[in-house]
């Protein structure tokens, strides 16, 4: 049987459990992935599926369903992740970039999904032994979507539910207790290079700042380098030294207010409280910017966030 796990880099204790699971045929109806973003739940989930539906198939048959899952079109695998709300539709968080959608709320699992998840689930398998279902950001879940998705996992039928958190905190109690928890860990910095090197990342490598910021996470490293590379150098040239002057701070609050959607300036604060630490090392500083993104998830308006963000911190950095 093909190791479908080789290419999950540094989660033993994940890939124990499970192989233990698939070897002994004893697979959960439900299971819950729990680690930080960015440290392969995602491809952990991906590579479960793989060895659950292949465990009793041909080497031919395996080759066809490797791929379907890849494309996330086989017969009894159903993945599931947030989503906006877009004029009445339903956009998957993956397609809002490629749609221009201008993100003003966060996504979420919606009650509308659960119920698909059970139609899904009320008919027998077509091809494999049990059926898959993978719900990615398990913790979006609307209030109404996580007290439809209980009464799922009571009955899932031939199938099981693989979900996946930050924490376990960050989901109803009631839904942890119906699950197998599956830990997930952050990465060593070999690791981390490791898997850097094997997705094409070589010049992230060199960046120590990115490395620093993501904490052992090779998901969010890349994730920091592309919205890097997405901040112009003249913004970038901006942020350390900060502006000396109230009124290049309002003019930096501008620019970033035109030139970064709403996730870019969240992410942005995440890079900046970590190069002020660095530079300055004054807790104060964190907080300004904690504030500012806490008002920035509430959707308060960007422009005056960041004017009265950087008028504060500018204070702050020259009494």
């Amino acid at each position: 049987m093909m190791n479908y796990f080789e290419l999950l880099v540094g989660q033993p204790q994940a890939i124990a459990l499970l192989e233990s699971a698939i070897a002994r045929s004893r697979i959960a109806p439900a299971y819950l992935f729990v680690g930080p973003e960015g440290v392969g739940r995602s491809l952990g989930a991906t590579c479960f599926a793989k060895s659950i539906f292949s465990h009793h198939l041909s080497a031919p048959k395996q080759g066809r369903l490797l791929k379907q899952i890849l494309d996330r079109n086989h017969p009894d695998f159903l993945w599931v992740e947030p989503t906006y709300l877009h004029q009445g539709q339903r956009i998957p968080a993956s397609a809002a970039d490629s749609q221009g959608l201008k993100r003003k709320s966060p996504p979420q699992i919606r009650i509308e999904q659960i119920r698909e998840i059970s139609q899904f689930l009320a008919r027998p398998p077509l091809e494999v032994s049990r059926m898959v279902v993978i719900i990615e950001d398990a913790h979006t879940l609307t209030e109404g979507a996580a007290n439809g998705l209980l009464k799922t996992l009571e009955e899932p039928g031939q199938a099981t539910l693989i979900l996946l958190a930050p924490k376990t905190e960050s989901l109803i109690p009631t839904l942890v207790s119906r699950c197998q928890k599956i830990p997930f860990y952050r990465l060593s910095p070999a690791d981390m290079i490791l898997v850097l090197q094997q997705q094409g990342y070589q010049d992230l490598v060199a960046h120590l700042d990115v490395l620093a910021l993501a904490q052992g996470c090779p998901g969010v490293a890349i994730a920091a380098w592309q919205h890097l590379q997405a901040i112009p150098d003249s913004l970038r040239k901006q942020l350390i030294p900060f502006p000396p002057r109230p009124l290049d701070a309002l003019r930096l609050a501008k620019e970033i207010d035109k030139t970064l959607d709403t996730e870019g300036q969240l992410w942005l604060l995440d890079y900046w409280q970590y190069l002020l630490w660095k530079e300055y090392q004054a807790p104060e500083n964190l907080k300004i910017l904690e504030k500012a993104r806490q008002s920035l998830i509430n959707y308060v308006q960007n422009r005056l966030i960041w004017e009265n963000t950087l008028i504060n911190l500018q204070k702050q950095l020259y009494l």
